[in-house]
């Protein structure tokens, strides 16, 4: 079975508590680990782990591939001797409950630059040849990755569409230049690359050995400045000129009566398919590499999309589109074999498409989402409250992008309030934790809270607010030892009690690409 009955807890690394202003893949991810293990959980999941670009938010990616150097583990790169520990000895006093970015970027940028050239002048021959093999074995998107983010800080952050028109249109000429003149960038960003996926991969093993299952993200869509649009603009609806001609985004529903125009260049799925879906398959290698579960962000633009001219005021100008369907995941079964994907099915459907959509994920056996914050409407038929509920799904109190649950509560309706109460058999007061009570006892098979319910934190603690951009969003982080031994016993408690602990002889971490 894809998903047998377990649970689990949503996590970003950025949020961990930390000397260096941002969380990263050092001891207190491993710590997580832990507790996790020791919680009777089984996965563990975080939001995409790309690069940040604008808003720092990790659903505006600037490589599809790439792993964000932010995370990397400064005290990691002292125990391998690529920093002393003079250099991290007196870090500035950041914050400890948030991250501020501008800060923690500069410094720490600085440090990863000087890891590097401490790495060329010291490196013995086998982490050198170590470093040789990654960069031999991820050609087909590093090479791209590096100069890109190696041309993104020559240019001071600057969008690739404002590069030189040489540099945007890729002339052969303008790369080989800018791959010599930035020979010694280009390489640090393929070291940083090998050092965040040596982390990562390490602290996977870690959890896969302890039988927590890594979570990962994949966003249906990239942003348009973003190393994949710049590198393969024929697979994107752009101009001659390169600018967008087709953007995604919503129709108008009952939050936004224009829609949301939300700018992502569109994929050319005509092109895709001659490919032979190509670029996909690869993505999905990468992601069921970092990853052995995937959860994709608008899953149903598979099944049919939402495209707006980029010349629209609003979304509401937009059209339905067929997506690619059951052949791309066909052909992606055929490269990678079977794959434990989540499907990110929310959101306003008419009755032709919810029903597409059911078939493509039953086709494949992906499970669909339920919001526990979406269920207390007020009538027993809601589809969002647990006796509703099947197997196949995954239910959570609430995702990044909801209110915590005690913000849920905080502003709820007098009415929603009184059902949730009779519902829950609740007065409210741990509003949290009856979440997850009632998340776990679902039928769903698998079960998943923030880190943000468990605290029982409310919307101060919010992980990010659609629609807004910048700070306080995709800030937020954890108090040094907030998640103690008792929290943990009572997680386990849970779990226990109805039945989503693991047992000691399953194997259900190694996804089907990795075997």
């Amino acid at each position: 079975m894809k998903f047998p009955r377990r649970s689990g807890v949503l996590m970003h690394p950025s949020c961990f508590p930390g000397s260096y202003g941002i969380g990263d893949l050092g001891d207190a991810a491993y710590a997580f680990v832990d507790w996790l293990a020791d919680a009777g959980q089984s996965y563990w999941q975080v939001l995409p782990l790309s690069p940040t670009g604008y808003g720092d938010s990790p659903y505006q990616g600037l490589s599809a591939f790439a792993g964000n150097p932010l995370l990397i583990s400064l005290d990691h790169l002292v125990l391998r001797e690529h920093l002393d520990a003079r250099d991290v000895e007196n870090a500035p006093a950041f914050p400890t409950e948030r991250i501020d970015y501008g800060w923690v970027i500069t410094w720490k940028m600085n440090l990863l630059r000087r890891a590097h050239e401490n790495f060329q002048t010291r490196a013995q021959a086998a982490q050198r040849a170590a470093f040789e093999k990654f960069v031999s074995e991820n050609a087909s998107w590093l090479d791209d990755a590096a100069l890109f983010l190696a041309l993104k800080e020559a240019h001071n952050r600057s969008a690739w569409y404002e590069w030189a028109p040489g540099l945007c249109a890729r002339e052969p000429d303008a790369l080989a230049r800018a791959r010599r003149d930035l020979a010694q960038d280009i390489a640090r960003q393929m070291y940083l690359q090998w050092m965040f996926y040596e982390q990562w991969l390490t602290l996977k093993a870690y959890a896969n050995a302890q039988r927590i299952a890594l979570f990962g993200d994949i966003p249906i869509y990239v942003a348009r400045d973003c190393c994949d649009v710049w590198a393969n603009p024929e697979l994107f609806a752009l101009d001659a000129a390169l600018n967008p001609t087709l953007v995604s985004g919503v129709p108008p529903d009952y939050f936004s009566q224009d829609g949301q125009f939300w700018g992502h260049p569109l994929y050319r799925w005509d092109v895709i398919a001659k490919q032979n879906y190509r670029w996909w398959v690869e993505r999905f290698r990468s992601a069921l590499t970092l990853s052995d579960v995937v959860r994709i962000d608008h899953f149903r633009a598979f099944y049919n999309y939402w495209e707006v001219p980029a010349t629209a005021k609003t979304a509401r100008e937009g059209k339905w589109r067929a997506g690619p369907g059951g052949k791309l995941f066909e052909v992606v079964r055929e490269n990678l074999g079977d794959m434990r994907i989540v499907a990110e099915d929310l959101g306003d459907f008419d009755a032709q498409s919810r029903a597409g959509l059911d078939a493509l994920l039953r086709q494949f056996e992906f499970p669909g989402m339920k919001i526990m914050q979406f269920a207390f409407g007020g009538t027993a038929e809601a589809a969002f409250l647990p006796h509703n509920y099947t197997r196949d799904w995954v239910v959570y109190t609430g995702t990044h992008d909801n209110d915590t649950a005690v913000g849920w509560w905080d502003s709820a309706s007098a009415a929603e309030k009184h059902f949730t109460r009779r519902y829950l058999n609740s007065d409210g007061a741990e509003i949290a934790w009856d979440l997850i009570r009632a998340a776990w006892a679902s039928v769903a098979n698998t079960a998943i809270t923030t880190t943000q319910d468990l605290l029982q934190l409310g919307n101060a603690a919010r992980m990010n607010l659609p629609g807004v951009s910048g700070p306080p969003n995709w800030c937020w982080r954890m108090a040094p030892d907030a998640l103690t031994d008792e929290l943990g016993e009572r997680l386990l408690d849970l779990t226990q009690i109805y039945g989503r602990v693991a047992s000691p002889e399953s194997a259900e971490t190694a996804s089907p690409a990795q075997t």
